[in-house]
């Protein structure tokens, strides 16, 4: 008897390891044939064999020789008489008229020479310069733009909930790590999302898309009388693709580089969703009926997600595109921010009270909306010319600044006159409206130093002429 409990235990013993032997060798198989599928892109997992997406740098433009350009100190400030002769030839120039205003300070915002600065008039465009401040002042710029997925389960068909955040320049296709417009793709997001709904074994969904981030009131009151045929212009959207802007084939090569205005969908939210439907159906997912607004579920995690470029780089893209919509938006983004109501008085407000207390002095100001389409707002060139002075500061925000357009190279001035001397010298903001030409900035100058500017012409005799006497003023600023 004892001999057999002896076989007994020792067999027991070998079972035992036997076990142990199998269970080792079915979890190192299992963990090999993941790893397998990982690299092979069946499952999921940061293993691929895939090529990496590699940016390609494009040649650089014509080269300029370098010159010397003086640093920006206070002591080359030039000869304020000489200044004062440059703003009254301005306003002497045929096409002028008599309704302008002209600031020139120095970079600690000192005058040197002005007509009229405290006189509000209607700034058009450069009125964005306020609300990038303010924004660039209160959000962090480094940040990013989810539009993400959820799921919700429970019924016979699952819902997806397509959640925007803010995005507006979202691309139709794959994410884009060379571009502003489209860094994030809803074609990529719809990949993602099919791959995570086929590993729950879902193949049908009801599609939902969340649009609530703005609330329901997404049109400054007047914005409509300087927006004809919806070319300036669409509904601050939480998602949209490529801002709303209807190509009709005629896309540009570079979705960062065009000058056109087609004409801006009205529904930039539920065409966003439209699409991502498409792209769902082509990633092997059957999408039950039509896109429905909703929200998506509270405290749950999303399932994919794409992210847009930063919001510094967002707010280039709207300073040198002088995109009247993410103008807006990041006056709302500030409201959020800082607490103002969910709507264009709240984000006008926002920025108010954002550039009060970084002491900008804003008697005068009117804002009608955050961009400076609406009808109904007004400004003083001393507030404008306040802000460029804030732009040159080492002192934070520095986003506000880095989408000012270059003349003759980049952005809405890339078109306007510019010498060859002065060739990168001048980074403005340009204002245009049917009454109104207007351009605030800074001039770094040949003789050393760096100029600030304002200059607003309302009703001006000849519109032509009057846009060319700001790029002679400017040119001119620049040889002091």
């Amino acid at each position: 008897m004892p001999g057999t409990r002896r076989d007994l235990r020792r067999r027991a013993a070998r079972r035992r390891t036997l076990t142990i032997i199998l269970s080792a060798t079915l979890v190192v198989a299992l963990a090999v044939g993941y790893a397998l599928g990982d690299i092979a892109g069946i499952l999921p997992g940061p293993l691929t064999l895939d090529p990496v997406a590699r940016r390609d740098v494009p040649a650089a433009r014509t080269v300029r020789g370098a010159g010397i350009v003086a640093e920006a100190d206070d002591a080359a400030a030039p000869d304020a008489a000489a200044v004062q002769r440059l703003v009254d030839a301005f306003g002497a120039t045929d096409g002028v008229g008599d309704d302008w205003s002209v600031v020139v300070t120095d970079r600690t915002g000192a005058t040197l020479a002005s007509h009229a600065a405290d006189t509000p008039r209607e700034p058009a465009s450069t009125l964005k310069t306020l609300t990038a401040l303010a924004a660039a002042s209160t959000l962090d710029m480094g940040s990013t733009l989810a539009t993400e997925t959820y799921l919700t389960q429970g019924t016979a068909t699952p819902t997806l909930t397509l959640k925007g955040n803010g995005d507006m320049l979202l691309s139709a296709g794959e994410s884009d790590p060379s571009h502003v417009n489209g860094r994030a793709g809803l074609a990529t997001l719809a990949r993602d999302t099919a791959t995570a709904l086929a590993q729950r074994g879902i193949g049908t969904v009801r599609l939902v898309y969340d649009d609530t981030l703005f609330g329901t009131d997404r049109y400054p009151a007047t914005v409509a009388d300087n927006n004809p045929d919806n070319l300036y212009y669409t509904a601050v959207s939480a998602l949209a693709v490529d801002g709303g802007r209807q190509w009709g084939g005629a896309e540009p090569a570079d979705p960062d580089l065009f000058h056109a205005y087609p004409t801006l969908s009205q529904t930039p939210a539920l065409d966003a969703a439209d699409t991502f439907a498409t792209l769902l159906a082509a990633a092997g997912i059957t999408v039950d009926g039509s896109p429905a607004s909703g929200s998506a579920p509270a405290d749950a995690s999303p399932i994919a997600a794409v992210e847009s470029a930063t919001l510094s780089e967002i707010m280039a893209f709207t300073m040198r595109h002088s995109d009247n919509t993410l103008a807006e938006e990041f006056g709302r983004l500030t409201a959020l921010a800082t607490g103002e109501a969910n709507s264009p008085q709240g984000g006008v407000a926002a920025v108010r009270k954002t550039l009060t207390s970084l002491g900008i002095d804003l008697t005068g100001l009117t804002m009608a909306d955050c961009s400076g389409l609406s009808t109904g707002s007004k400004v003083r060139v001393s507030t404008l010319a306040a802000v460029q002075a804030r732009n040159l500061t080492a002192a934070g925000a520095a986003a506000a600044a880095e989408g000012l357009s270059i003349p003759g190279l980049v952005g809405t001035a890339a078109t306007r006159a510019v010498a060859d001397d002065t060739a990168g010298l001048l980074r403005v903001k340009t204002g245009s409206l049917g009454e109104v030409t207007s351009m605030a900035g800074t001039v770094t100058r040949l003789a050393g130093g760096t100029l600030v500017f304002a200059v607003v012409v309302n009703t001006p005799d000849d519109m032509a002429e009057a846009r060319a006497a700001i790029d002679t003023f400017v040119d001119d600023l620049a040889r002091l």
